[in-house]
């Protein structure tokens, strides 16, 4: 068998290259503000479902991508999608991102109210990085959580609810969408079962690489 692509940045091409052919033979047309995300959820999951199921608040992506230029934190709910974020990209924009799951003090506070690390976690993103893009792909409790610190005037710059699920799950992503909408809160979410970490970090370097102008993998500096 003879590999068409080898190099990192051709498969990534040839990649994005059949994701956008496929939409275009499925009569799918993404508005063009939104197109990279929905292009990098597909390429993460192979799923086209991405198209469909991705609801967006006006402004959304470039509200996200306004904040990340601006040096806003990364938040994310799991140490997963943390790994799966775009380093270089984080640096060039002089920009962190952190995920809290795994901090001694919130698995303390969250056994001592009998709540989940996760949505403890999310008081604490609040409390340090007020104006963070938070990308939430597994756990419904931190979106419920994040849903009630908005309601108490919490104002992420763009939270992103990805969780993966069959609990709680369409729920928490329906509740917080409406609650953005309600706050004037940029908001991108899966409706529906489908998510997850891998897809919360793919929106995220979506956000990232069109912040950071490295869409093009050659402007990473991959050959």
């Amino acid at each position: 068998m003879k590999l068409e692509h080898s190099a990192p940045a051709g498969i990534e091409r040839a990649s994005m290259q059949i994701i956008a052919a496929e939409l275009a033979q499925k009569g799918i047309e993404i508005p063009p503000e939104n197109r990279a995300v929905v292009l990098r959820a597909i390429h993460a999951s192979a799923d086209f479902d991405y198209a469909d199921n991705l609801a967006f608040t006006p402004g959304a992506v470039q509200a996200g991508v306004a904040a990340l230029q601006r040096g806003a934190a990364m938040v994310t709910d799991t140490n997963m999608a943390l790994a799966g974020l775009s380093k270089p990209s984080l640096a060039k924009l002089g920009a962190q991102a952190v995920c809290y799951m795994a901090d001694a003090a919130v698995a303390a506070e969250a056994d001592r109210r009998a709540t989940t690390r996760a949505a403890v976690s999310m008081e604490r993103a609040m409390q340090e990085h007020p104006g963070a893009v938070v990308a939430v792909g597994n756990a419904p409790t931190a979106l419920v959580r994040l849903t009630e610190l908005m309601q108490q005037g919490a104002r992420p710059a763009l939270v992103v609810a990805v969780p993966v699920g069959f609990v709680n799950v369409v729920e928490s992503k329906q509740q917080i969408f409406a609650a953005c909408q309600a706050l004037g809160v940029p908001c991108i979410a899966a409706m529906g079962r489908k998510g997850g970490s891998s897809v919360a970090a793919a929106i995220g370097n979506a956000l990232l690489y069109t912040a950071a102008d490295t869409l093009d993998p050659a402007r990473r500096g991959w050959k």
